[in-house]
């Protein structure tokens, strides 16, 4: 454990774990979902829903999710610049059960139509966890260059993927591998070293049995 891991991140309060830690997950959904977001519905789960208005649990989300970092100080204002943008958002608490009590389930609408799902929680020193993805379990962090890939659960798919990513010389940090359901569909969350390139992503998403890649990067 380090120093930051206890006082927080440089951030804007008044807490890192209900402000800094909601602001990221609504900046790492924004960089998932990876174009304009035009709507979202946003749910908030135990000590979210019961005490995060008054630490700005739901302005501090929206505030990541139009692209805003946990140190920005316009995050008390980030539903006014919302509006500005055209974003619309709904909030309320859910009982999402047995997550982290400090979670939060957000559903976007991209302008291209797409939809993402995502529920993450803030775990304490403006950490947070990706838990889920689109129905599907997630584990990863948001603190390095990370890879998701829906495929069909069919044998080949982790030695294409590994593959492409050897030619651009990216080194894997992780590798997690998650599955509905035998022969259905399955999905790898790879954490990287380097940042992947756009040509690998586009490569991978001209796979036949490849559903769906999603990418986060978090400079």
């Amino acid at each position: 454990m380090n120093l930051f891991d206890i006082i927080g991140p440089v951030m804007v309060g008044p807490s890192s774990s209900h402000t800094a830690g909601a602001a990221k997950i609504g900046n790492v959904c924004n960089k998932l979902m990876a174009e304009k977001i035009e709507s979202a519905e946003i749910y908030l789960h135990g000590s979210f829903a019961e005490t995060g208005k008054g630490h700005g649990t739901d302005k501090a989300i929206v505030g990541g999710l139009i692209g805003m970092a946990c140190d920005d100080e316009r995050l008390p204002e980030s539903f006014d610049v919302a509006q500005e943008m055209g974003f619309k958002f709904t909030i309320q608490a859910a009982d999402l059960g047995d997550v982290h009590p400090n979670t939060a389930k957000v559903i976007m609408h991209g302008v291209s139509g797409h939809s993402l799902e995502v529920v993450a929680s803030s775990i304490g020193g403006g950490r947070i966890q990706v838990v889920m993805l689109d129905g599907v379990k997630a584990n990863f962090s948001g603190e390095s260059p990370t890879l998701i890939v829906h495929n069909v659960d069919k044998p080949g798919y982790i030695t294409e993927v590994t593959r492409l990513l050897g030619i651009e010389h990216i080194n894997i940090a992780t590798m997690q591998l998650y599955r509905k359901k035998r022969g259905g569909e399955a999905v790898m969350v790879i954490e990287c070293d380097e940042c992947v390139p756009d040509s690998t992503i586009k490569e991978l998403e001209k796979l036949e049995g490849i559903m769906k890649v999603s990418y986060y990067c978090p400079e």
